[in-house]
């Protein structure tokens, strides 16, 4: 089977091309925007972006080898002098997506879509894992999840992989109906739906709009669709999708799962019910929300054909997803990083988690949740009512927004303070007594949160 190349025809087709000195160029296998990646016979694709035009290193990508260079049409005038292959077309953000869909169409990867409000990076992570026991796999890399990084995935997508797990990320509508028909996937995936981008999605029917705009863009008739039955909203919209693959703890889903047990570290022994026949993963990972992304990837991987004891066997190769729950030890204290991002629903799951661990004081660091939208104060106080059914013994907060759960927590016994500044917040981080405690450390990508963690780890 020959490698699947980019051919002078599939520049052709992009829209609104006009090609240049088109007899220098035959195919290539390579597609970058990122002259440090580029290599001998690469197309260049120059896109603009709102802090760096890549118009500005096509000169640089030919010295290092490129064979054709996609600009703009309005930057013609720049480069009458290039002598490799010019393709001009009115947007280069755009050809980029199609050279992305147009090198989709010639792997021979099975494609999986995954999308939700929380999860979906670790769903993603554990999920490749998972494959790797049978197939040969490629995956998005960190979380480049937008209309730019679903193209970078799948260009970077070598011929020989058998399957390409994506993450689709979106804060605004019709991303992902844009990044999906790119990717075209076989099997799609939405996690959750919570709120999340709600200053742009609106409510909680805006994000799953948005969210299942992923099934409309299936590759085909035999394509398979996986639906959470714990979410409210999706099992809803199970009426309007009647072939899904349901997953889920409550009810009868088709993959049911079950925690046998929880460990004094918060590891989780999971059970897993498919066709009728139950077994037992041990989940190295911790906490009921990786138990719930666990679940989802291996609905989609018995459903791709592994068997439960190739389940087992990838779930011990597991690692923690990089500020995502992940949990440290230091100085006696158990610190919990998962400063990523946050939401309603992601921090209410944080704080289920920390509940966990009985025999420690249980204590949070939060930064403002972005994003929110007009409601985003009144999404702050209502996390008032998690912090208590959680047992949360100490609340320290930061941010405009968090000042508001603060405030709501003023009457009880729960110890808070909320601190104006960073610096004040990482002196007392850095100087106070905690005894035995086990530390959340929480909040939007923003607030850079991580930056506590390292105050925590770095105590004498």
């Amino acid at each position: 089977m020959s490698k699947p190349k980019i051919t002078l025809e599939d520049l052709f087709n992009l829209t609104g091309s006009v090609i240049y000195n088109p007899d220098s160029f035959s195919s290539s296998a390579l597609v970058s925007t990122d002259t440090r990646t580029i290599k001998k016979g690469s197309i260049f694709v120059a896109i603009k972006g709102g802090k760096m035009d890549g118009h500005k290193f096509v000169e640089d990508a030919v010295k290092k080898g490129a064979s054709a260079v996609v600009i703009n049409k309005n930057k013609l005038k720049n480069f009458d002098n290039i002598d490799v292959t010019l393709v001009t077309v009115k947007d280069t953000t755009i050809a980029y997506g199609e050279l992305g869909k147009i090198w989709r169409d010639k792997l021979k990867a099975k494609v999986v879509g995954i999308t939700g409000s929380n999860g979906k990076t670790t769903t993603k992570e554990i999920l490749s894992q998972l494959l790797e026991e049978k197939s040969t796999v490629a995956k998005t890399l960190s979380n480049n999840n937008n209309h730019l990084g679903v193209p970078l995935t799948i260009l970077s997508a070598k011929g020989d992989k058998d399957v390409l797990v994506l993450e689709l990320g979106t804060n605004h509508f019709g991303e992902i109906a844009y990044t999906a028909q790119i990717a075209r996937p076989d099997y799609a995936l939405i996690t959750n739906i919570g709120e999340s981008h709600l200053e742009f999605l609106h409510d909680l029917e805006g994000v799953a709009e948005e969210k299942l705009s992923l099934f409309k863009a299936l590759s085909g008739t035999d394509a398979k669709l996986f639906l959470n039955t714990d979410d409210k909203i999706l099992k809803k919209k199970l009426k309007e999708y009647k072939n899904a693959v349901t997953f889920g703890f409550e009810g009868n889903p088709q993959v049911k799962g079950t925690v046998k047990g929880i460990n004094k570290e918060g590891k989780t022994t999971l059970g897993i019910n498919f066709k009728g026949k139950e077994f037992e993963v041990g989940l190295p990972v911790h906490g009921l929300s990786n138990a719930k992304n666990f679940l989802a990837a291996a609905a989609v991987a018995l459903e791709m054909g592994l068997k439960p004891a190739q389940i087992k066997s990838g779930a011990k190769k597991l690692k923690a997803v990089d500020k995502r729950l992940n949990v440290k030890t230091h100085d006696g204290l158990i610190i919990v990083d998962d400063t990523y991002n946050a939401n309603p629903l992601s921090m209410k799951s944080a704080f289920e988690f920390i509940n966990g661990f009985e025999d420690r004081k249980k204590v949070v660091v939060l930064g403002d949740m972005f994003e929110l939208g007009s409601g985003a104060l009144q999404a702050h106080k209502d996390l008032a009512k998690a912090v208590r059914k959680n047992k949360i013994n100490e609340v320290y907060t930061i941010g405009e927004f968090m000042m508001s759960l603060s405030a709501e927590l003023k009457n009880g016994k729960i110890v808070k303070e909320h601190f104006k500044d960073r610096s004040s917040l990482g002196k007392f981080l850095e100087n106070n007594d905690f005894g035995k405690a086990v530390i959340l450390v929480k909040g939007s990508r923003g607030m850079k949160m991580e930056e506590f963690v390292k105050i925590l780890e770095g105590r004498k």
